[in-house]
C-alpha cells in the first residue's frame, strides 16, 4: 500500500486513486490465507485489472477476503461522498500534506470502488460560498466529474450555515453517505447535517481526520498556533505544554466518538500519516452491510 504522501506525488488524481484501490484489494488477498471449510467453488481471487462489480462485498466484510463471483454480479446502491472543504483543513502535517489533500485522495479512491462496482456515486464539496454538488449518477462520465471536482476543491471560510445546506436533505433517497472532516466546526453543524441526512437517507459513515502532528503535537519550543477559520492566534511553549494538550486531545475525541455513535453513524478516526487502506476497509464493509 502506498503512503499518501507517495499518492500525492503523482499530482494526478485518477491515477492516484487507481493505484490506491487496486492496491489495497491485491495486498489484502496477498496477505491472506484460505480459511479452512470454506467453500469457493464459485468464487476465483481478486486480481490487480479484474471487475469490481464482480467483487463479493459481504464475503470481503465478513472475512476480509476478496473474491470474485463467477455467475452473479451483486446488487448495486447510491453513495454520496462529502468533503469538509472548510479553512481548518488547510492544516498541514509533517508529511507536507495538508487534510484537504489526503481527504481529496480518500475521496477519490472511494469514489473509484464504488464506480467500478456499479454503483450511483454522488459528491458534495461543504464551503460557506455555496455547495458544490454533483448528483448521484452511474454513468461512464460520473468518475471524471467527481476526480474534477476534488481536484478544484479548495478550502476556504467556516461551514455553511443551515440555509445552504437544506437542499441535502430537501428529498428523501436512500444512500450511503460518506463524510471526511475534522469536526472542528462550532455548534456542531456538521453533527447536525449528518443526523438529517441519517433520517432522510439512511447509513452514514463519519471518517474523522486529523494530522498527525495534532494528534502528537510533535511541536518542539515556542510555537504561534493560528486558527485558520477565525484568524486567532495563540503562542505557547509546545514542550511544556504537550502532556495537557494529548490529554485534553484523548479527552474530546472520544466524547466525539461517543456522540457520533450515538447519534447512529459510524464513526472511525484517521491520520494523514495513515495508509489509505483503513478507510477503504470501512467503507466496503459499511457498503456490504447497507
Amino acid at each position: 500500500m502506498l503512503s499518501p504522501e507517495l499518492l500525492y506525488a503523482l499530482r494526478n488524481l485518477p491515477l492516484a486513486a487507481k493505484q490506491a484501490a487496486q492496491g489495497f484489494l491485491h495486498g489484502q488477498h496477498a496477505s491472506r490465507r484460505h480459511g479452512v471449510g470454506m467453500e469457493f467453488s464459485q468464487y476465483r481471487p481478486y486480481q490487480p485489472g479484474d471487475d469490481l462489480r464482480r467483487l463479493d462485498w459481504r464475503l470481503a466484510a465478513r472475512s476480509d477476503r476478496y473474491y470474485l463471483r463467477e455467475s452473479e454480479v451483486d446488487t448495486s446502491l447510491t453513495v454520496h461522498l462529502l468533503l469538509d472543504a472548510t479553512a481548518s483543513m488547510n492544516h498541514r502535517d509533517d508529511n507536507g500534506l495538508r487534510k484537504l489533500d489526503y481527504a481529496k485522495l480518500l475521496l477519490a479512491a472511494l469514489a473509484y470502488l464504488a464506480t467500478q462496482q456499479g454503483d450511483a456515486v454522488g459528491l458534495t464539496v461543504l464551503h460557506p460560498a455555496g455547495l458544490h454538488h454533483l448528483p448521484p449518477r452511474a454513468d461512464a462520465r460520473q468518475l471524471p466529474r467527481l476526480y474534477h471536482a476534488l481536484e478544484t476543491a479548495e478550502a476556504t471560510g467556516t461551514f455553511p450555515d443551515a440555509g445552504t445546506l437544506a437542499p441535502l436533505t430537501a428529498r428523501r433517497q436512500r444512500a450511503l453517505t460518506v463524510c471526511v472532516s475534522d469536526l472542528y466546526e462550532e455548534n456542531s453543524e456538521i453533527e447536525a447535517l449528518l443526523t438529517r441526512l441519517r433520517a432522510t437517507s439512511g447509513d452514514v459513515l463519519l471518517l474523522h481526520l486529523l494530522a498527525n502532528n495534532e494528534l502528537q503535537f510533535t511541536y518542539r519550543g515556542s510555537v504561534t498556533f493560528e486558527d485558520l477559520e477565525t484568524g486567532q492566534r495563540l503562542q505557547l511553549d509546545a514542550d511544556q505544554q504537550r502532556a495537557s494538550w494529548q490529554e485534553q486531545m484523548q479527552t474530546w475525541l472520544s466524547s466525539t466518538a461517543q456522540q457520533a455513535r450515538r447519534h447512529g453513524f459510524d464513526y472511525h478516526q484517521l491520520s494523514t500519516a495513515d495508509p489509505l487502506d483503513r478507510a477503504m476497509r470501512e467503507f466496503l464493509r459499511r457498503r456490504a452491510l447497507s
